[in-house]
């Protein structure tokens, strides 16, 4: 049975963990080793920034960027809570200031910015400080000449902030647009999940869009679709897989591969 991706976590945590698809058991350090990875199955486990950039940086070694930005509740938003509440016991419970953390390092020796989502910071979701955040890593890949990768896990925009948050589809876009004419390469991993907003955006503006093994793609969810067209939905829909069979992405990467492809793609594109 599949756990819906709504109901998984990002994996760190506690001493022990069990595989979603297959309930194969094992300790985090032993996930770990295996970059998270089920070594039954092959199930990827969602993870976050620091696990992504532990995996892809020659030997651990970034540079953090615009780390002391932080969202602000301009429209004093209240839901179930207020939006400022919602985002003070965020910062309590992590290390975390945003959905997204930008860091430059290297990559197979090749220097590259890489923005990546968290999707603990309420889920992941596109505001103003991520679309700033990504704006000034466009920038500072022009400044420095540097490719620019993001890696996408997301619910979609953050709705507590409204028109700032769907504004940032535009803004985002808009810089892609400047990186393109300064012939500087743009890679967008699509992970578990991403959805909404990024993939009405920067999401699928990749010079290449590529994806980790079955991560769940889209815009609405496929729950949403289901109950808008009454009709069962083909076996796969808006997995990875079945996204790559459609023609919208370049190719499936396995996350223990994703290091040797990703070096090998930015040598090529630098050549």
């Amino acid at each position: 049975m599949t756990t819906p991706s709504s109901e998984r976590k990002e994996t760190p945590e506690g001493l022990w963990t069990k595989c979603p698809e297959c309930n194969y058991i094992c300790t985090i350090n032993d996930l770990r080793e295996q970059l998270f990875v089920c070594p039954t199955c092959g199930f990827h486990h969602r993870i976050g920034s620091h696990e992504y950039y532990e995996i892809l940086f020659d030997d651990n070694e970034y540079t953090e960027l615009f780390e002391n930005i932080r969202s602000k509740d301009f429209l004093g938003f209240t839901d179930l809570k207020p939006y400022q509440k919602r985002l003070e016991e965020t910062w309590s419970k992590s290390n975390l200031k945003d959905s997204m953390r930008v860091a430059t390092g290297k990559v197979g020796g090749n220097d590259i910015v890489i923005a990546c989502m968290d999707f603990g910071f309420i889920g992941g979701s596109l505001g103003s400080v991520m679309g700033e955040k990504f704006s000034r890593a466009v920038d500072y890949c022009i400044q420095n000449n540097m490719p620019y990768m993001v890696i996408s896990k997301s619910g979609g925009a953050r709705m507590m902030e409204s028109a700032f948050s769907l504004m940032q589809l535009a803004k985002t876009s808009g810089k892609l647009s400047q990186l393109s004419d300064a012939k500087l390469p743009y890679i967008s991993l699509l992970t578990d999940p991403t959805f909404g907003g990024i993939s009405a955006s920067f999401g699928m503006l990749g010079d290449l869009n590529i994806a980790e093994p079955g991560a769940l793609i889209g815009f609405a969810g496929p729950r949403v679709i289901k109950e808008t067209i009454k009709r069962d939905l083909p076996e796969g829909f808006q997995r990875s897989e079945f996204i790559l069979e459609h023609g919208f992405l370049d190719f499936i990467v396995n996350r223990k591969e994703l290091k040797e492809k990703l070096a090998k793609v930015v040598t090529l594109f630098k050549n």
